[in-house]
């Protein structure tokens, strides 16, 4: 029997990582929530150690103009780990331009406190989410 397998999105911040994860039919995106880099990569490692995860989205940075932006050696680093801690599943970047301006409108039109607003871990979840939620559409 072939095991149904979630696709996995993740935003590298500076100093935190936003994770998501598909539903079972790859048509809908949630957040998992945020973590720091070590805890990240094991938590992404579990998850593959678990044979939940059929491929892992990494957000891009680029920059308005389509360059590769500052953030991209940080994001450069934190792929080597995940890598390594992940063996054999596929590893994806997408442009992840606008996805924090997106989180930021999306968590202050749902009608969130300014205090919950600026929490970065939800901007970091809401983020991943969004990454991947536009990996699942575009396919």
């Amino acid at each position: 029997m072939t095991r149904i397998q979630r696709i996995i999105g993740v935003d590298v911040g500076l100093k935190r990582v936003g994770i998501a994860q598909s539903d079972l039919t790859g048509i809908l995106a949630s957040p998992l929530g945020t973590f720091s880099y070590d805890e990240a990569i094991a938590k992404l490692a579990g998850l593959c150690d678990a044979g939940e995860v059929q491929l892992i989205v990494v957000g891009w940075p680029l920059t308005l103009r389509g360059e590769e932006g500052d953030s991209v050696a940080m994001v450069k680093k934190f792929l080597v780990k995940l890598k390594k801690g992940t063996g054999e599943v596929p590893i994806q970047t997408l442009d992840e331009r606008f996805t924090s301006t997106i989180a930021r409108q999306s968590i202050r039109d749902s009608g969130a406190r300014q205090k919950k607003r600026r929490r970065k871990e939800l901007i970091d979840s809401t983020a991943a989410t969004i990454l991947l939620q536009n990996y699942l559409d575009a396919k």
